[in-house]
């Protein structure tokens, strides 16, 4: 049986070609995988690292798109991020001039930022260390 289409859409948001380099967003974007929208918001928000900001923004941008361009409309109390993915986006190349007429060449990278929203309810939209920690619950449960 093919899954409902509520069961297929998901909310998200992408932010393209943000200028920090990939392996620095992923530093951020760890943390907030899995976790409640209020929680990976409080997360981003204390974090010392430039690269939470176009996190932050990236994630307000996916709950807002699940709060207005979803039928039905998901309340924002009840979203969980269920998959947040860094991409490499083009390099932008630059030179530094150095002695007798070298030159040493600076990689300037990018990064796309995609972040997907839903409800913890719905095991296809539950990252892998929420999965497993509802498995031991019901395990210990029985």
């Amino acid at each position: 049986m093919a899954p409902s289409k509520a069961e297929t859409e998901k909310a998200r948001a992408t932010a393209r070609y943000v200028r920090v380099a990939p392996a620095k967003v992923r530093q951020v974007v760890v943390h907030i995988r899995g976790l409640p929208i209020e929680e990976a918001r409080r997360c981003l928000a204390l974090s010392p690292k430039g690269a939470a900001l176009p996190v932050l923004k990236t994630l307000n941008s996916a709950v807002a798109n699940a709060e207005n361009n979803t039928d039905p409309p998901y309340d924002a109390d009840e979203l969980v991020v269920t998959s947040a993915v860094v991409d490499e986006g083009p390099t932008l190349k630059r030179f530094q001039p150095r002695a007798m007429g070298r030159a040493y060449r600076i990689r300037k990278r990018t990064s796309h930022i995609t972040i997907t929203v839903g409800t913890p309810s719905d095991p296809t939209r539950l990252s892998r260390r929420h999965r497993g920690s509802q498995a031991a619950q019901t395990r210990t449960q029985e």
